[in-house]
């Protein structure tokens, strides 16, 4: 697993992970609003931005693995939109 804090400018953020090796990944992002170090929730509804590699659409729950996944085998590059639901 990889982490990375990431400043916000202009209404977007860019990370970079050298050295993966070959493999199918997926990744996970949250905008951490009050920088509590967590997603914050509400009866379980994401409180703050959250968005998954390949965009899967929203559902009650974290997206499967498969909805999300990518597969790397050299230089990759991938978007991800953030969603806000409260």
């Amino acid at each position: 697993m990889r982490a990375a804090s990431l400043t916000i400018a202009g209404g977007l953020a860019h990370a970079r992970f050298s050295d993966l090796p070959p493999g199918t990944y997926a990744i996970g992002v949250f905008h951490d609003a009050n920088a509590n170090g967590r997603l914050d929730t509400f009866l379980g509804i994401p409180r703050e931005g959250f968005g998954f590699s390949r965009n899967p659409p929203f559902h009650p729950r974290a997206p499967r693995f498969s909805e999300a996944e990518l597969e790397v085998t050299g230089a990759a590059e991938t978007t991800i939109v953030m969603r806000y639901l409260l």
